[in-house]
C-alpha cells in the first residue's frame, strides 16, 4: 500500500513536508538574526551619539561661563560675522536634507538618487568647513587667536570640534560611498549608512545649538 501511495505521489512520512518546514525556519532565523543586527546596531550608536552630546554639552557649559572673560580683548559682538555665519548654517541644515534624500535612495536601491544626494551632501559640508576655516584664518590674522583670552579659547574649542565632527562626517561620506560602489546595497552596508545618517543629523542639531548660543547671544 505505502508503494502505490508514493506511485501516486502521496508522501507517506511527510518528508517534503518536514523539508519545506526546515526551510521556512531557516529563512525565519535568518531574517531575524538581521533584524537583531539591525536593532544592536543602532542602539549601539545611539550611545555613542548620546556620548558625544554629552561632551559638547561639557564644552557649551565651559563656553558659557568663559564667554564673559575676554580679558580686555574682543567681545563676540566686534569679532562675529553673522552674514557668513548664517551662509555656514544654510549649507549644513541643507545637506541634512540632501543626506536623508541619499538614505532613502539606498534603501530603495536607486543609483542616480543615492549618488547624487551624496554628492550635493558632500558638497554643502565641505563648503561648510572651507567658510569656517576662512573665519577662524580671519579671526588669528587680526590678532583673536585662542591664545587672546579664555572667551576666544573656549569658542576656538566648541566651534574647532564641531567642524572636526563635520570633517570626519565627509570622510565617512566618502567611505560609504565607495562601499555602495564596491559592495552594492548589501545589509550590513545599509546598517552602515543608517549609522551616517544619525551622525550627520546630530551634528546638524549640536550646529543648531551652537549658531543660537555662540552667535545669536554672542552679536546681542
Amino acid at each position: 500500500m505505502s508503494d502505490a501511495r508514493t506511485a501516486t505521489g502521496i508522501d507517506p512520512y511527510q518528508l517534503g513536508h518536514q523539508q519545506r518546514h526546515k526551510r521556512q525556519y531557516n529563512a525565519e532565523h535568518a531574517s531575524r538574526g538581521l533584524a537583531s543586527k539591525r536593532i544592536i546596531t543602532g542602539y549601539g550608536f545611539w550611545i555613542f551619539l548620546l556620548s558625544d552630546i554629552i561632551m559638547f554639552a561639557a564644552f557649551f557649559a565651559t563656553y558659557a561661563v568663559l564667554s564673559s572673560a575676554t580679558a580686555g580683548g574682543p567681545t563676540g559682538r566686534q569679532i562675529f560675522d553673522i552674514d557668513n555665519t548664517a551662509i555656514e548654517t544654510s549649507c549644513l541644515l541643507a545637506s541634512s536634507f540632501t543626506c536623508g534624500l541619499a538614505s532613502i535612495g539606498a534603501e530603495r536601491h536607486r543609483d542616480s538618487w543615492f549618488y547624487g544626494a551624496m554628492g550635493i551632501t558632500f558638497i554643502l559640508g565641505a563648503t561648510f568647513i572651507g567658510l569656517e576655516i576662512h573665519e577662524f584664518a580671519g579671526l588669528v590674522k587680526q590678532g583673536a587667536g585662542p591664545e587672546r583670552s579664555a572667551f576666544l579659547s573656549a569658542f576656538f574649542t566648541l566651534v574647532g570640534c564641531h567642524g572636526l565632527h563635520v570633517t570626519v562626517g565627509l570622510l565617512w561620506l566618502l567611505t560609504m560611498t565607495a562601499q555602495v560602489f564596491a559592495k552594492g546595497y548589501r545589509a550590513d552596508v545599509l546598517r552602515r549608512i543608517l549609522c551616517f545618517t544619525l551622525f550627520w543629523h546630530a551634528l546638524d542639531i549640536v550646529w543648531v545649538a551652537l549658531f543660537t548660543v555662540v552667535y545669536l547671544i554672542g552679536i546681542t
